[in-house]
């Protein structure tokens, strides 16, 4: 039997009316690990939640990856390549690729009787993945893509709103060409609209049918701006890009186009850049949150010792080492701090659905990205930051409890 910890159990339950004063400080300390505890959690899930969200906006619009002709830079005016590849089936193939679809993408100018605004328009054929773009849909429905070019396309709610363009209404773009002085007209009716929430590409873009972009560009039906290709894991799109180039460069012909594979975070780095900087904030977070909790459970140790002194002098009179009696108050301050981190799991974890489900807290998409905070609550995160918090809080009182050592049983035991 571990005498230690069965004592540590009797004082954990203990509801002796003579400590009153060390339990009110104690559950002050006991308050303030559940607090921090909280926004550990919160701070964690919002800004995960932040990252997946915005990383799968940017994903939908522009792909994990992207093979362009080598000679297109970033801009949306890229140059040909034929969409018959030698590698397509090997690429489809790989473990890491979720869906490879073809697209062209190319500037122009929206004009109505009021209003002119330019937007890039992305040009999607029958392999188009309409996942992302159903989730975000307000209204509307697909564009068909059958045997014959269809001039419906998809605007965002925020160029509707900006046009004032409806589901059914038409308007005029206008294209310009390398060496054309005189810019090509095109009629299109808006068949669907969507809202990401991300301003900045909900401002740009529009889904169009490719073949339009193709007879734009003076393009042949084989020609396209290149593959986009969707991974199940961000985190595995850097080993991926290196693979894929490979497989690229194994099946290039001296009469093809030279290919090059584009990494979504080089594209946007300013996004994911920010969004690695918020790693840096929950790091801050977790380390101030840790430490108050380690010296509220220090002061509130102290106190402890301070009124079980006579205890203490009697186990030791007893015969128990002072590691034992240290055992002890370690013990019953790791009771202390699981209670605490239980009630903070348990109030955070509230919080947390209550904002993904109800949405409370809303947020400025032109600044944010999004319309309302994002939370991400993982178990494995909850597990690490439980343990983590635990083991760090307990080193902290391992100093302290060494004043158990200094307490003499001839002395303690005579006070009364």
């Amino acid at each position: 039997m571990n005498t230690e910890l069965f004592i540590a159990k009797r004082l954990f339950s203990s509801k002796d009316q003579n400590q009153r004063m060390s339990r009110r400080i104690v559950r002050l300390a006991v308050a303030g690990i559940s607090l921090g505890m909280v926004v550990m959690i919160l701070a964690v899930a919002i800004v995960t939640g932040f990252q997946r969200e915005i990383e799968s906006k940017v994903n939908g619009f522009a792909a994990h990856l992207q093979i362009v002709n080598y000679d297109s830079n970033l801009s949306y005016q890229t140059e040909a390549i034929n969409k018959e590849q030698g590698f397509l089936e090997e690429l489809k193939a790989m473990p890491q690729v979720k869906h490879v679809q073809q697209f062209a993408t190319k500037p122009g100018m929206i004009k109505t009787d009021e209003d002119i605004q330019g937007v890039v328009l992305k040009g999607i054929a029958p392999d188009f993945d309409w996942s992302f773009f159903d989730a975000n849909r307000v209204a509307g429905e697909r564009i068909a893509l059958d045997s014959l070019r269809t001039n419906a396309v998809w605007i965002s709610e925020q160029l509707s709103n900006l046009l004032k363009l409806g589901l059914g209404d038409s308007f005029r773009m206008y294209f310009l060409n390398e060496n054309e002085r005189v810019p090509r007209i095109r009629q299109f009716e808006v068949k669907g609209i969507y809202r990401t929430g991300l301003a900045e590409f909900d401002r740009m873009f529009m889904l169009i049918d490719i073949r339009h972009l193709q007879r734009l560009n003076g393009w042949a039906d084989d020609e396209i701006s290149g593959y986009e290709i969707f991974m199940d894991d961000l985190e595995e799109v850097d080993n991926a890009e290196f693979k894929i180039r490979d497989l690229v460069l194994a099946h290039l012909n001296d009469e093809d186009s030279l290919l090059r594979v584009i990494n979504i975070k080089r594209k946007f780095p300013h996004i994911f850049d920010w969004l690695r900087l918020l790693d840096m904030n929950v790091w801050i977070i977790l380390s101030l949150m840790v430490l108050v909790a380690g010296f509220n459970m220090i002061s509130g140790l102290l106190v402890i010792i301070l009124e079980r002194t006579q205890m203490i002098g009697v186990l030791k009179s007893l015969g128990a080492a002072n590691v034992d009696v240290r055992k002890v108050f370690l013990y019953l301050s790791a009771f202390l701090i699981g209670e605490g981190l239980l009630w903070g799991n348990v109030l955070g974890i509230l919080l947390g659905l209550a904002q993904h489900y109800f949405q409370i807290i809303h947020l400025d998409p032109a600044s944010y990205y999004v319309d309302t905070v994002p939370v991400n609550i993982s178990v494995l995160h909850l597990v690490l930051l439980n343990i983590g918090a635990l083991l760090v809080t307990m080193l902290m009182l391992i100093a302290p409890s060494f004043f158990i050592s200094r307490i003499a049983p001839e002395k303690t035991i005579r006070f009364d």
